[in-house]
């Protein structure tokens, strides 16, 4: 017996609606997957610096592990958590599978604290800035790209903090930190191992283009010149210079760098005390000789005009 002509549609209708959803539950799938057979294919590479010492990059950030005396392994950042699975298997055979006695994070972003939940959890000691860890505890939302990170678990938090600097011990090898102030964020610090001479500058120092200069939480142009001073008056000729991204660099070039980022620092300001808005700076190219090394620079300098804000009319 045919159906009435009204049922007809209906099952029509229904049909067509039960197809649509399981093509967006599909190309839904399908992108899911994709994701992460994007962080499972990301290529994680190892480089030797001699002493027990091994640069891992790929994980968003340079990751620089030390095997100390007693043979354990300290951790100089931790990559993003999408990664943390490949890059604990990386410092597992850069070091013989040795245990981690000190995950140390550099500021608060996420490319620097995401071995913190895994090794938080197993009670690995987490050292950091203040600062960074207050950070840590809350909500960040940029209001430049509306993007919102959300606060890390207290395991994940960092364990042992500082404010000024200092030295470590750890497993019978030296570690000298101190404070880059407000600079990338307010909450930079920087890793010296003196008998290796090694200088980790953390995200004050990037080789790979142009820095996010966070002024949403405490960063600006004119510090991160002078946390640039304070890592060439710790380093010498000899000292290998790790950045946050790209090779690692020698004093001299980071010299380079720092006399860029002041000369940029001092364009800058000077079209922000002629009022300047953001779209004049632009417009002045004050990073042209230094494009064709670093990108495009709209994001840098937009970031860098409004981090003056705060230190130039901080009750705008």
């Amino acid at each position: 017996m045919p159906y009435p002509a009204h049922t007809r549609v209906f099952t029509r209708l229904l049909t067509a609606r039960l197809t649509r959803l399981l093509t967006l539950c599909l190309v839904t799938m399908a992108g899911l997957a994709g994701t992460l057979a994007t962080a499972q294919a990301q290529e994680i590479g190892t480089q030797s610096l001699d002493n027990g010492l091994t640069l891992i990059t790929g994980t968003g950030t340079n990751i620089l592990v030390k095997q100390v005396a007693n043979g354990d392994a300290v951790v100089i950042d931790g990559g993003l958590q999408a990664y943390a699975d490949q890059t604990l298997a990386a410092i597992r055979e850069a070091t013989d599978d040795a245990d981690i006695a000190l995950l140390v994070n550099t500021h608060w972003h996420p490319e620097q604290t995401g071995l913190n939940p895994v090794l938080g959890a197993r009670g690995v000691p987490i050292f950091a800035h203040e600062n960074t860890r207050q950070w840590l505890t809350t909500a960040i939302t940029w209001p430049w790209e509306n993007r919102t990170f959300a606060p890390l678990p207290e395991s994940a938090q960092p364990s042992e903090t500082f404010y000024h600097y200092g030295d470590l011990n750890v497993g019978g090898t030296t570690l000298q930190y101190g404070y880059l102030r407000q600079a990338h964020t307010d909450g930079d610090l920087y890793i010296y191992l003196p008998e290796d001479n090694v200088l980790h500058g953390g995200g004050v120092v990037d080789n790979a283009g142009w820095p996010l200069m966070d002024w949403w939480t405490g960063g600006w142009i004119g510090g991160l010149a002078n946390g640039l001073e304070v890592l060439l008056e710790i380093a010498n000729d000899d000292t290998v210079i790790v950045p946050a991204n790209g090779p690692v660099m020698t004093k001299a070039e980071l010299q380079a760098m720092r006399d860029m980022y002041s000369s940029i620092f001092q364009r800058i300001s000077d079209g922000f005390r002629a009022a300047n808005s953001v779209t004049d700076t632009l417009s002045q190219d004050p990073t042209a000789e230094y494009d064709a090394r670093y990108g495009d620079p709209e994001q840098f300098i937009r970031r860098a005009h409004e981090s003056l804000v705060p230190h130039y009319t901080p009750d705008a």
